[in-house]
């Protein structure tokens, strides 16, 4: 094939964004910054569009359907989740069907690749940066191979500035997400992303003067690092947090317990403007932690974790997951009443999945305790196995009780009470409130097409808190205070 390509990169509708939990802020976050990354090893002369239907969907809900065959693209990219499976399939036969070369990769795909073959003329295991490259010459050349592995080799060194113009980013109230690294230092069973990298590096980073390149390029003040673990390589952290030091940024991202207690690393992030984390406490119990493999949250103080992160002005995102096999009936009740009392900014629960790939699928199917292998149903807020000591209807009325009591008004403001000044309290106030109160709103906003409008008011509530200012830095143009996950 000489003449340019015509490219389409699609990430379908996850199973959940469809169903009555459907939550258009939490969807309309990010965009699909791996489509963008691959769309980056394209030729110049060649077209690329990328479409994610939790901002398009609506409005084109059969855009497949109604192509006719001389408006095909050359070929489409589809990155394909456990719950978007099934729709990912139904769009790569009917693109297959008008003659159009799909290619299918992701984390699904990686895990279960003998599923996902019969629907592509090629497929993708593992992370794409050496692979696709090699896929798109061997395209090109007109032989191009059914499986590209991913396996040696695996580096961020030559990776190409991210095709950002291919994202509409008034569609996203984060258009400014960032990854500078891949993978995970850590092996977690439960952990889905872990499978992903076997069979070569499981944590690597880009070069830091790239990293700070990319940074430099996006506009306004705000960044979402959207890393598992941004703090997993001590010595790329630190030169990248020095170099971020005088940028005028404030920015998110995630780490791990031990990472937030080791040494002075968090705070040279705070000084370069991290003012919210993600934080994967998971369990409070050490036998959950033990037996899934989460070694680094073993014996750490979670209330230092807490107090740390508080004293450096930090909002706290926290993470935990019911169903673990320590957990009975009180775990809920115990959970909620631990993040609410160390001031926890907003959580995220789960019930344990046990994900295709992962050991943990791997053991409780040896157990004999998978319920189910529809993939719709593994979105973390199903049970799909047996658990230990609860019945799968506790398990699931338990992780809806946690969310609602955690957000309830009288839980906000008691856990808003945990910071020392009316400044941080107020900041936690809104900050929670805005995140799961007022969706409505939101909603509103998102279909208006107006997200862009919000980021002065996210950078309002993510600005630094101390004593000798208001609640928010001075900034023209700020108004109240926003949230993010």
């Amino acid at each position: 094939m000489t003449r340019p390509l015509r490219v389409t990169f699609i990430l379908p509708a996850l199973t959940e964004a469809t169903s009555p939990y459907w939550r258009p802020i939490k969807y309309s976050l990010f965009p699909p910054l791996g489509l963008a990354t691959l769309a980056a090893y394209l030729s110049p002369d060649d077209e690329a569009a990328i479409v994610d239907e939790h901002v398009e969907h609506v409005e084109h809900p059969e855009h497949v359907e109604r192509l006719d065959t001389w408006d095909c693209p050359d070929l489409v990219v589809i990155q394909v989740y456990i719950t978007n499976a099934r729709r990912a399939y139904r769009l790569a036969d009917a693109y297959r069907a008008r003659g159009v070369f799909v290619a299918l990769g992701g984390l699904h795909v990686t895990a279960l690749p003998a599923e996902a073959a019969p629907h592509a003329d090629t497929i993708f295991l593992g992370p794409g940066e050496q692979t696709f490259p090699r896929f798109l010459r061997d395209l090109r050349a007109g032989h191009a191979q059914p499986v590209y592995r991913s396996t040696t080799d695996r580096t961020l060194d030559t990776l190409p500035p991210v095709r950002r113009d291919l994202i509409s980013r008034r569609r996203y109230l984060v258009p400014n997400s960032i990854v500078v690294t891949r993978g995970c230092p850590q092996h977690c069973d439960f952990c889905y992303k872990d499978a992903f990298f076997d069979g070569g590096r499981s944590f690597y980073t880009q070069r830091v003067d790239a990293a700070l390149g990319e940074i430099s390029r996006l506009p306004g003040r705000h960044l979402y690092f959207l890393d598992d673990h941004l703090l997993g390589d001590r010595g790329f952290a630190a030169a990248l947090f020095d170099g971020m030091r005088g940028m005028n940024r404030l920015f998110q991202g995630a780490a791990t317990v031990d990472s937030i207690l080791r040494g002075d690393l968090i705070e040279r992030a705070a000084e370069a403007g991290l003012r919210s984390i993600f934080v994967g406490f998971e369990t409070l119990s050490p036998a959950n932690l033990a037996r899934s493999n989460k070694r680094q949250n073993l014996g750490r103080d979670y209330a230092a974790v807490t107090n740390r992160l508080h004293a450096l002005g930090i909002m706290i995102n926290g993470s935990f997951v019911f169903g673990m096999d320590d957990d009975d009936q009180d775990v809920f009740r115990r959970t909620v009443d631990w993040a609410v009392d160390h001031g926890v900014t907003t959580a995220t629960f789960h019930i344990q999945t046990p994900y295709p790939g992962t050991r943990l699928f791997a053991r409780t199917e040896a157990e004999g305790r998978i319920l189910t292998r529809d993939w719709d149903l593994y979105d973390t807020r199903h049970v799909v196995y047996r658990p230990a000591r609860l019945t799968p209807e506790a398990l699931e009325h338990g992780y809806h009780w946690a969310y609602r009591e955690f957000y309830r008004w009288p839980s906000i403001a008691r856990a808003s009470l945990s910071h020392g000044s009316v400044r941080h309290q107020a900041k936690h106030f809104f900050y929670a409130a805005g995140w799961k109160k007022f969706e409505p709103l939101w909603d509103v906003v998102i279909r208006a097409r107006q997200l862009r409008a919000m980021t002065p008011m996210l950078e309002g509530v993510l600005s630094k808190v101390s004593a000798r200012n208001s609640i928010f830095e001075p900034r023209a143009g700020v108004g109240s205070p926003s949230f993010t996950p």
